[in-house]
């Protein structure tokens, strides 16, 4: 059954009593007191990181140019979004073909130059093509309307080189001249992945690390963290947005040639968070630090830089047990997330807008498809799906491909407009025949009817969105166990990943603190054994099915 999330945003659930506000206030001065930052406080205050709404969610990446277009111009558009919604969450309980979804990540929203949104050319408006603000404050009524929470891809490092503000620098206006990052010389060092970094502009060199068109903003400049703050605060407020995607963060600050993951980067980070929420209390941000090991992203959530950021070697690790069947390099990993992050407080995905999309990685495998699934929405952290990966999209580089409009049926266009062409071609007619929504939804055996069953089983269950997590061993490779765990319930999770049936395994936890009930099988079928308990209130030699079939999930409830 879809469950319907309360969002912050929501009137009843915005309006507190003005005795708890003055609690809340009270706690905060004495936290702020004793030294705490004004992020922490606000925190603390509400609860600890436990509390926060964003652990509830299941979110989904969008591209808007390529999810729905409403008008027939061939791009996507904020109308199409809000057409789909009851895709994603019909708001009903009583009902469960939608997907389940409960938040979404809208990729850049902004008026800007090129396709994709990345170099912004007006914080302020949205992008012409997709609509207008009006229309995105109605999308985020309608979101909240089914408890879906919305936050946008915000892009900070840099602008477009046809930003108004660049075009002044470059100017040498004195207003702006040092928003950007200048020399009288090529520094002459290129940037981390040996890409150009400075750029000629007349008899001066700018740096953008991602390309020429693509200025990096001198984020040592006050006047420049304001304006940012400034346009966070318009889409918070104005706008109604619950949070931002924080766009190539590893980079906010370089010191000379070193160009990631500087501390002067995590501390600005930690400031702007903290004006975040003063701005809107409990708004949420999550960041992207490009292939940065647990430990690493870890650093930015302990010194408050944002609430949570994606774990790209875990989403590695997860694709690489689907690929292979064996449960080594998974269970490492998760075993750094749960050792490194605060619990639960890290993004886990498979692919994103940025990499070839699961399927191609596959190789369109349908069961190793359903394994990645399995891995995502079962195990900790918060998911996030990309769009069109529930129905197994294919798309490689260049980036375009990796992008392309989404497949709601096997017609001509995919259902994705009625008008005579597309932004981009759609992927090859062998998938879009395959892979596409009307195909998919009434057979109980489909890609998207796996990742239905999974959002929902994961929103019914609070111990797979909040709870612990204990890794189990198992005598074979190819199967993976866990316990997820809260105070409502124990959860053993046991995935097979290989593309064989499992009959020679069995399962031990030496010793255990949790409280074992009577076990029901709440996912798979087959008839389900007793554990025998042993002094140290753990199990061994447990075999709860006699066996489980290839490349499927198995969770039983104590």
């Amino acid at each position: 059954m879809t469950k319907r999330l309360p969002v912050p945003g929501d009137p009843q659930q915005d309006i507190l009593p003005a005795m708890v506000l003055f609690v809340v206030i009270a706690i905060l001065i004495a936290l702020l007191a004793r030294g705490a930052s004004p992020s922490e406080s606000l925190r603390l205050a509400q609860g600890g990181l436990e509390d926060q709404w964003w652990n509830d969610r299941v979110f989904y990446e969008i591209f808007i140019r390529s999810f729905q277009d409403s008008d027939g111009d061939g791009i996507g558009d904020i109308q199409g979004i809000i057409d789909r919604l009851d895709y994603l969450n019909d708001g009903d309980p009583a009902t469960d073909e939608d997907l389940g979804i409960s938040g979404i990540w809208l990729m850049p929203p902004f008026e800007a130059h090129s396709y994709h949104g990345y170099d912004v050319t007006d914080y302020y408006a949205v992008e012409s093509d997709y609509g207008s603000l009006a229309d995105m404050r109605r999308l985020i009524a309608e979101a909240r309307k089914r408890g879906i929470a919305v936050i946008v891809d915000m892009v900070i490092n840099h602008t477009s080189s046809r930003h108004p503000w660049f075009m002044s620098s470059r100017l040498g206006e004195e207003d702006y001249a040092d928003w950007y990052i200048w020399a009288d010389e090529d520094p002459g060092y290129r940037g981390p992945w040996g890409a150009p970094a400075w750029h000629r502009s007349g008899s001066r060199f700018y740096y953008g690390l991602f390309w020429d068109g693509m200025p990096d903003l001198n984020f040592r400049n006050d006047a420049v963290t304001q304006s940012m703050v400034d346009i966070a605060a318009f889409w918070l407020i104005d706008i109604g947005v619950d949070g931002f995607r924080l766009d190539a963060v590893k980079h906010i600050i370089e010191v000379d040639e070193l160009q990631e993951n500087t501390p002067e980067s995590r501390a600005w980070l930690a400031a702007y968070e903290a004006r975040l929420e003063s701005i809107k209390p409990n708004s949420f941000t999550v960041g992207e630090i490009f292939n940065g090991p647990s430990f690493v992203v870890s650093r930015y959530i302990e010194q408050g830089a944002m609430d949570i950021g994606f774990d790209f070697n875990l989403a590695d690790k997860m694709i690489s047990a689907a690929q292979r069947g064996t449960n080594r390099d998974i269970a490492r990993a998760h075993r750094n997330a749960m050792r490194d992050y605060p619990m639960n407080q890290f993004a886990a995905f498979l692919t994103n807008h940025d990499q070839d999309r699961l399927a191609n990685q596959l190789l369109f495998d349908r069961g190793r498809n359903k394994v990645a699934a399995a891995l995502l929405l079962t195990s900790p952290g918060l998911p996030f799906l990309y769009y069109g990966e529930e129905i197994g999209m294919a798309g490689t580089k260049p980036d375009e491909r990796l992008r392309t409009p989404m497949h709601w049926d096997g017609s001509r266009f995919a259902g994705f407009t009625v008008g005579d062409s597309v932004w981009e071609p759609l992927q090859n007619a062998d998938n879009v025949a395959v892979a596409n929504v009307a195909g998919q939804t009434s057979d109980p055996d489909s890609l998207l009817s796996h990742y239905r069953n999974l959002i929902h089983l994961r929103n019914s269950n609070s111990a797979l969105r909040r709870g612990g997590y204990t890794a189990v061993d198992s005598s074979a490779r190819e199967i993976y166990a866990f316990l997820r765990h809260d105070a409502e319930q124990t959860l053993l999770v046991a995935i097979n990943l290989s593309d064989e049936r499992a009959s020679d395994y069995t399962l031990a936890l030496p010793e255990s603190a949790l409280e074992f009930g009577a076990p029901t099988l709440l996912y798979g079928a087959g008839e389900l054994a007793q554990p025998e308990f042993n002094a140290n209130g753990g199990f061994g030699a447990y075999k709860p099915l006699a066996e489980i079939d290839p490349q499927s999930l198995i969770v039983i409830q104590f």
